[in-house]
């Protein structure tokens, strides 16, 4: 009995060690490296250190205030959703296990230093803000499926031990959405308050007023919103196409945010560390306001809202009238009773001050003030705006335009027609929020617009977003301190719903965020790469439509007019991209061909890309057929000439096999306005044809239209021609950009000519100038 007692205890105390032992091989603690690190905007100083700390239900969070819970809240919900974990809040400090919030007033505004160990975690900040971005910095430590909306199991919430000290570089991050093109609601504004402040940028731009849309309640006048939010529904058509309603058609169309909506807002954003900077456009893109009451404007007749675009914009405000200065003071009184904003915008861009000239109230108040012309009045308006707004504790910024004909001292200028404004400005000793549309114009195309959805124009991928930098080279030390920072704006003329206004912010907001906080020295796009795509699961998590073009494959073309021979260079916005490709027209696998040098085509060819990740495809598949077809390098004579403005690649254009895009300025493309296409090919022999393609665009927007009347003829002496085919088609409106070759069959017949007529629509239905753009006629 004893003997078997000794060896009972004896395998029980090996059992216990071999179970411990195992236990610890089977859940070893996690081993990070710097490169585990993804952290968007990168830190300013981060060190990683040994060992890791996790996150367990008896973790206690130690605050000292109720706006470091707050700030703490963020991070909080998120465990709880996705974690399960309901971590306790405790006034005393534990001893291990542990998030404390600590006040550190040797700190800068927005700065936190981050301090995690074994047992701790630390984040230290001399204001709220700090604490949020202290705690968004947290929240993207943990694994990606913190971003959760659900509960997940099976992960370990595990973070790098690391001490990170981090300050913003610019003061202004910020971001614009247009309610006034198009409305959005309240709960999306809130939405996006999150995203800026999990990207730790601070300001949002509310565009509340323009030509189509109020979208702000002003309580003394009523018909701001009773009429000037809302338009004649014409969202089947065209932006640019929308015929002009009359002033006695109802509006059903549009949308605004009440007061309570504002405060909401506002308080909510407040609760995110981001100021909301308001916008109420003057002395143009008013219309909606003049369609309310139209005793504003010079001319005083009745107007509407406008339902598209509008250009140029002559229905601004009278200068000239004490009524429309005591209008401006009573609703900017109310805006400000409703925004603790420092800065209020005032617009002040594309006013075409034609009735100015012939009003007599402008007139007489040009000759009261001593005022030259009327950029000088437009001037006198903003001065005085400034003057309102500045008595009321605030300071007034608008674009660039209010700089034209002198601005007052106290004003702030957005720079949005390249640098130039804030080059100026800056040099004048205004501060300046720099968003030139080349590089923060989010309502531009970040992909090939042929798999793209509808957008402004203009071309501004992540790359180029990346870099944006808002200190000009050629500004001096001066004149960058006053810099405030930059913003992106999201104009949405075609953008009408949360789903595509998310694909045009994101990603590119995220690179915009780093330019914005980070130090410029430790920028570096290679880098930043390898922590976007990590960032690309937590948008998803998120449940963010973010656009993936940046995986899209573009393609340059370079064609030799002497072999006919086409140079194909595929790229990608990655560094060192893994592209394979084929030329047969089979589908993109593991065995396609990797892209090392341009691609060389001598015919026919069908070029099928894909991205490759890890050995997987990623992205939309590239495919595009370059047509060597009877024509290619014939000679082409331009019976009518084709515009300056569009010669595509000159007389080779038509048949250089290089199809154009939905990008009308691609450069592959030839033009007529209000003129018909006519010329003749020389196939230089005798061939036998017997189908002729013409390759054209409509995109009614910017007033192109498809051909209303297609012929082909043939010749064998070039001057005897016999038609072999037509294609009449009447005017249909169309809100889509379409390319579309027009096709002529017929039976075959031996040529050497052909010539071939398009006929242009010559007016758009609002009476301007139509255009008709080709870029390929092929011959078979």
């Amino acid at each position: 009995m004893k003997n078997k007692t000794y060896f009972t205890i004896k395998s029980i105390v090996t059992i216990f060690f071999v179970t411990v032992f195992m236990g610890c091989q089977s859940k070893p603690k996690k081993t990070f490296t710097i490169n585990d690190i993804k952290v968007i905007p990168k830190p300013t100083t981060l060190t990683l250190e040994e060992g890791s700390f996790s996150f367990n239900k008896n973790t206690k969070v130690y605050v000292t205030n109720d706006a470091q819970l707050q700030a703490a809240g963020i991070l909080l919900n998120r465990l709880k959703i996705a974690a399960s974990l309901d971590l306790e809040v405790v006034k005393m400090p534990p001893s291990s296990n542990f998030i404390q919030f600590k006040l550190n007033e040797d700190l800068q505004n927005e700065a936190y230093q981050l301090n995690v160990n074994s047992k701790s975690i630390t984040v230290e900040a001399n204001s709220f803000s700090g604490f949020i971005y202290g705690s968004e910095t947290l929240r993207q430590l943990l694994p990606a499926e913190i971003e959760s909306q659900n509960n997940i199991e099976s992960v370990a919430w595990v973070i790098p031990n690391v001490n990170i000290t981090d300050s913003p570089r610019f003061k202004w991050r910020g971001l614009m959405l247009d309610l006034s093109r198009h409305f959005f609601e309240k709960d999306y504004i809130k939405q996006t308050i999150d995203r800026l402040a999990y990207l730790k940028m601070n300001t949002l731009h509310l565009h509340l007023v323009d030509d189509q849309g109020w979208r702000i309640e002003i309580k003394q006048y009523p018909k701001l919103t009773e009429v000037g939010s809302f338009r004649v529904n014409q969202e089947d058509k065209p932006w640019n196409a929308r015929h002009t309603p009359k002033p006695e058609e109802k509006g059903t169309y549009g949308g605004f945010l009440t007061q309570e909506d504002i405060k909401d807002i506002v308080a909510y954003a407040q609760s995110r560390g981001v100021t909301v900077v308001p916008e109420i456009e003057m002395p143009a893109h008013v219309t909606s306001a003049i369609a309310s009451y139209p005793e504003l404007s010079c001319l005083e007749k009745p107007v509407a809202v406008p339902s598209g675009g509008l250009w140029p914009i002559t229905d601004i405000f009278c200068a000239g009238k004490e009524s429309t200065f005591e209008f401006l003071e009573n609703v900017l009184t109310e805006v400000m009773g409703l925004f603790p904003s420092k800065y209020i915008h005032v617009g002040g861009d594309e006013a075409t001050k034609t009735n100015w000239k012939t009003c007599k109230h402008c007139q007489k108040r040009m000759k009261t003030e001593g005022l030259e012309n009327v950029e000088e009045l437009q001037s006198y308006f903003i001065k005085r705006m400034e003057r309102f707004i500045s008595y009321k504790g605030r300071v007034l910024i608008g674009w660039d335009e209010i700089l034209e004909g002198g601005l007052a001292p106290g004003a702030a200028v957005m720079s949005w027609r390249g640098v130039k404004g804030g080059l100026e400005a800056s040099a004048e000793g205004h501060d300046v929020v720099m968003t030139p549309g080349s590089h923060c114009y989010f309502d531009h195309y970040q992909g090939d617009m042929d798999t793209e959805p509808k957008a402004w124009g203009g071309y501004t991928p992540i790359s180029k977003v990346y870099d944006f930098d808002p200190v000009v080279e050629s500004m001096t030390e001066k004149q960058a301190h006053h810099v405030l920072g930059g913003q992106a704006n999201l104009w949405a003329e075609y953008v009408s719903t949360t789903s595509h206004s998310e694909y045009m912010i994101f990603p590119r907001l995220v690179a915009l965020s780093e330019t914005l906080w980070s130090p410029k020295a430790d920028r570096n796009w290679e880098e930043f790469t390898t922590r976007l795509t990590p960032m690309f699961k937590r948008l998803e998590y998120q449940g963010i439509n973010y656009a993936k073009s940046a995986y899209n494959i573009s393609a340059e073309t370079h064609v030799n007019n002497n072999t006919n021979v086409i140079s194909v260079t595929l790229k990608n916005e990655f560094p060192n991209p893994d592209i394979r490709y084929t030329l047969d027209g089979t589908d993109v696998d593991n065995m396609a061909i990797p892209y090392q040098t341009p691609i060389e085509i001598t015919k026919t060819t069908t070029i099928k890309a894909s991205l490759y990740e890890n050995n997987k495809p990623i992205g939309k598949v590239f495919e595009k057929t370059f047509n060597y077809h009877k024509g290619v390098g014939k000679p082409v004579n331009y019976i009518t000439k084709y515009s300056n403005s569009y010669q595509g690649a000159g007389t080779n254009n038509m048949n250089n096999i290089v199809r154009g895009s939905k990008n009308f300025h691609d450069g592959q493309w030839q033009a007529w306005i209000g003129n018909d296409m006519e010329l003749v090919i020389d196939l230089e022999k005798t061939t036998e044809v017997s189908k002729v393609s013409v390759g054209s665009m409509e995109n009614q927007g910017p007033a192109i239209y498809f051909p209303t009347h297609i012929e082909v003829l043939l010749s064998n002496d070039g001057k005897k021609f016999n038609s072999v085919g037509k294609i009449n088609r009447p005017f249909n409106s169309n809100a889509e950009i379409v390319l579309k070759d027009f096709t002529i069959a017929f039976e075959k017949r031996t040529s050497r000519y052909v010539e071939v007529i398009a006929k242009s629509l010559k007016k758009t239905p609002n009476g301007g100038g139509a255009w008709l753009f080709v870029d390929e006629i092929t011959i078979e």
